[in-house]
């Protein structure tokens, strides 16, 4: 199964929810990868920490290897890093990515990322796929080689203004490109339940008919924390309230995978 995390208006949270819910997923034993197409690079620094400012192949370098022909591709496997938590490989951004853009974009080298992971399919029970804050030739690559997406949503009117835009988005990539690609769901985020405006527009959401997840993750100092050691929340603490918001949201994810493998 293979998760993008998208949304085009940044600090949104997609890194933090792609990180922890990868580590969450390999910490209950499945084999996990994380794909990094943000120049930002915010997913590397937060798996890997001290250890990201190292040199090493990534996202950016299998990109560059597109840009050329060679009768013997090198294996996307060549790309991919260990994290400190076990079962949770990474894919690493660097601003490399940022540079590469135009030429890959002008090469039409859309397809790219799907076909490299394909090859992972024996590999990884999931693939979870972190994006910049732009629906960019990298967005439109994980998009094209996922088959579920996840929308982080602030709790704002900006935010709301935005979201039918991404859900348009995501339903043309899904007509044009990729007919198994479908909008797992909202992600409600930093939600304060005693403040009027989010509850009121995150229930309208919902009245639409729109796909919100639940639970909706709280906002909390801990999580920046997290950040600081880079240790995702299940591994700083796995009892904490917003740990367990994560846990649960990740079982919401789940569900329909366990009602599909039992059919």
């Amino acid at each position: 199964m293979r998760h993008v995390v998208f949304n085009q208006k940044g600090g949104v949270g997609k890194s933090t929810i792609a990180s922890n819910l990868a580590a969450i997923a390999a910490a209950r034993g499945r084999r996990v990868l994380l794909v990094d197409l943000d120049a930002q690079a915010n997913s590397t620094h937060y798996l890997l920490g001290e250890a990201a400012v190292d040199p090493r192949p990534g996202a950016a370098e299998f990109f560059e290897t597109t840009l050329k022909f060679s009768v013997r591709p090198v294996p996307a496997a060549d790309f991919v890093t260990a994290t400190p938590w076990e079962r949770l490989d990474l894919m690493p951004a660097s601003a490399a990515l940022e540079e590469l853009h135009a030429k890959l974009e002008s090469r039409y080298k859309i397809f790219k990322l799907r076909d490299a992971l394909a090859e992972f399919a024996g590999t990884y029970d999931e693939i979870w796929i972190d994006t910049p804050p732009a629906l960019n030739f990298y967005t439109r690559s994980a998009l094209i080689a996922a088959d579920g997406c996840l929308i982080p949503f602030d709790c704002d009117e900006f935010s709301r203004r935005a979201l039918y835009g991404l859900l348009e988005a995501v339903e043309e990539i899904r007509a044009d490109h990729n007919d198994k690609l479908a909008v797992e769901g909202i992600v409600v985020n930093q939600f304060q339940p005693r403040a009027s405006l989010p509850r009121r527009t995150v229930q309208e959401l919902v009245d639409e008919g729109l796909p919100v997840l639940e639970p909706y993750l709280g906002a909390s100092v801990r999580v920046k924390e997290s950040h600081e050691l880079a240790r995702p929340m299940i591994h700083l603490d796995p009892g904490h309230k917003l740990t367990q918001q994560f846990v649960a949201l990740y079982e919401a994810v789940a569900k329909p995978r366990k009602r599909s493998a039992k059919r």
